[in-house]
């Protein structure tokens, strides 16, 4: 195939046909199942969902790709190609009435500039999705799996966790890609709750505390937060205004946030 990946889309394509088989075997695609894969490149997974599964479609943004991925699997009839922005792209439409107890299983490569926005994104349609594997760079995982204290806990993970668990399934090297990135990666699965595991009123008051507390990471609570919360309301809440905001889970953020929400204006 003479398709080049392009640097404004951040692909980087996958061919190491040992990581394909170990992804495919974490994903365990099921011939009743209906997926949905992200950004499939020139099908190197395209292949083995396709033979496993009951359903698939493809998002893919390069209009150059698209009528590839469509002379090499188009006549399949489950497959269905949307060439299109995943960002923009409305997943629950996917499910037809025929299909009201299924749920879809979401998978892709995604690339690193949008990968954030596009989980946020995906998080908007958690109640129609099963779960989501997703290739990632192996910090942007990290980020996502991390607990408090970790030092990679910030804002990406706690967000996630109210809307899903999270697990670090795997690593994988820059060899693996063609051409290759100057990271590594990894793939990460994510499960949406039923329901979420705290309380949160207002979830832009719960992003806001958070960004707030992490935009000044190595200070205290007491510093970070000091245009939202007075020390001793921290306080009130049977938290320290003294710890640093790695030290704090997701209940306890939701905590000061669904305290600001009921405060009198």
């Amino acid at each position: 195939m003479s398709h080049h990946a392009r640097k404004r889309f951040g692909q980087h394509f996958l061919h190491d046909p040992a990581v394909i088989q170990r992804i495919i075997h974490a994903i365990n695609p099921r011939a009743n199942e209906h997926l949905v894969e992200i950004g499939p490149g020139q099908g190197a997974m395209t292949t083995h969902l396709l033979a496993a599964c009951g359903k698939l479609d493809v998002i893919e943004l390069d209009r150059d790709l698209a009528p590839v991925l469509e002379r090499q699997f188009g006549e399949d009839p489950r497959f269905h190609l949307h060439q299109g922005d995943a960002l923009k792209f409305p997943f629950c439409e996917l499910l037809e009435a025929g299909e009201p107890d299924r749920k879809l299983r979401v998978t892709g490569n995604l690339p690193y500039n949008i990968s954030t926005p596009l989980m946020f994104h995906l998080m908007e349609h958690r109640h129609c999705i099963e779960d989501m594997h997703f290739m990632l760079q192996k910090e942007v995982v990290e980020r996502i799996v991390a607990q408090p204290g970790d030092k990679h806990y910030g804002r990406l993970g706690i967000m996630l966790s109210y809307y899903c668990q999270s697990e670090n399934l795997m690593s994988i090297g820059p060899g693996a890609f063609q051409p290759p990135p100057k990271v590594d990666s990894a793939i990460v699965r994510l499960v949406p709750y039923q329901t979420p595991p705290v309380e949160a009123k207002d979830l832009d008051l719960l992003s806001q505390v958070v960004s707030q507390a992490f935009s000044q990471r190595r200070k205290t609570l007491r510093n970070s937060l000091k245009k939202l919360l007075e020390s001793r309301e921290i306080s009130q809440l049977d938290i320290d205004p003294t710890e640093r905001p790695e030290q704090l889970s997701l209940s306890e953020f939701a905590r000061l946030a669904n305290y600001l929400h009921n405060k009198p204006v």
